[in-house]
């Protein structure tokens, strides 16, 4: 997979962007981007934070007081399916920004422990999500809505490999290699 996309990864809690962690996010959005049919140079940028953080993040730009997991800004309005087009990018880059994600780290584990997987999966789950909130979808439904965008994030996991009933055998072996 070619890396024509630009995509810092940065931190404000510490050990949240090991190598690890940033390989994975880096890898799991460049094959969101390519099963969305994104095949020109963009970027997006990514924000590892705890809930503290994500809440602050929260309060400022949704005036919502709580901590989430993940919160996802798109440069552009787009629906499901509808990209933007090449001409869009910044003429100093020659990317086209597709816009921001804040994780919280915090989540990423609790969640993890909820759902009885791996920290690996729920990372990727929350950056496959992020970057279809990026381009267009949303999940505000409860109906077709919801249901296209969860059919989107399982079908792009399941092209990483991270598939949920696979991945409980080898959660530990997860948590050891997304330390590293």
């Amino acid at each position: 997979m070619a890396k024509r996309h630009y995509i810092p990864v940065t931190a404000d809690v510490p050990g949240a962007a090991t190598q690890g962690n940033c390989a994975l996010i880096r890898k799991v959005i460049r094959t969101a981007l390519e099963a969305q049919g994104v095949d020109f140079p963009c970027e997006v940028d990514v924000f590892l934070t705890g809930d503290a953080g994500i809440q602050a993040i929260n309060r400022e730009m949704r005036k919502v007081d709580a901590p989430t997991d993940v919160l996802s800004f798109p440069e552009f309005e787009l629906r499901p399916g509808e990209l933007p087009s090449p001409e869009d990018a910044d003429p100093g880059s020659g990317l086209v920004p597709l816009g921001d994600m804040a994780i919280s780290m915090e989540r990423v584990s609790a969640q993890a422990r909820e759902y009885n997987h791996s920290k690996r999966r729920e990372l990727s789950y929350l950056v496959v999500h992020s970057v279809l909130h990026l381009l267009g979808y949303d999940h505000l439904d409860e109906g077709p809505m919801k249901a296209r965008m969860r059919a989107r994030e399982e079908a792009i996991l399941e092209s990483l490999g991270i598939v949920r009933d696979q991945d409980k055998p080898n959660a530990a072996a997860n948590e050891k290699a997304q330390e590293s």
